[in-house]
């Protein structure tokens, strides 16, 4: 019997490790579909008068490119209107964790009013990892609302594929 899995094309899929740690240890997919069940319970709320908070950061989920190379894994997040301060990443060997906060404050005074907003907002990013990263010198950099990742590979995982000649008949 043919495997479903078999059938999508691999361009749609980013790895095979990332699906077989799914068949692997169950809890990953149920810790993902647990996490889209709260986001879907609670995107229906609104914190503040208005909904005001909640198209700017209720569901806020930071924009993540990542390209490979032979030499490395290149991330990049976007995270406009934060500071460095506002981020952590945490890496493992088989995962990295982007979490942040993002707060704002607005105050206006005038001769007869006074209004003040606050509107909070908090991410969790969590990105697989393949196999082979030197997680000894992941390097990280922020400017400008965006923030670069660099993990370089192991020896092995630089040298693990072999390009087969094809010869004609």
């Amino acid at each position: 019997m043919m495997d479903i899995k078999n059938l999508v094309p691999s361009i749609w899929r980013r790895s095979d490790r990332a699906l077989r740690q799914t068949e692997e240890n169950p809890f990953y997919g149920l810790q993902r579909e647990m996490n889209r069940a709260f986001d879907d319970f609670f995107n229906g709320f609104s914190l503040s008068p208005f909904g005001a908070a909640e198209g700017r950061f209720g569901s806020f989920i930071p924009s993540l490119d990542m390209s490979e190379s032979d030499k490395e894994l290149n991330i990049q997040v976007e995270l406009p209107g934060m500071d460095e301060k506002d981020v952590e990443v945490f890496l493992t060997e088989d995962a990295l964790t982007i979490r942040g906060e993002k707060r704002e404050e607005k105050e206006d005074k005038g001769k007869d009013y006074y209004h003040m907003e606050r509107t909070y907002g908090s991410f969790n990013r969590v990105v697989a990892l393949p196999q082979g990263v030197d997680t000894e010198h992941v390097e990280a950099r922020f400017k400008n609302g965006i923030l670069l990742l660099t993990l370089p590979k192991t020896e092995p995982a630089k040298t693990r594929g072999n390009k087969i000649p094809i010869k004609a008949q």
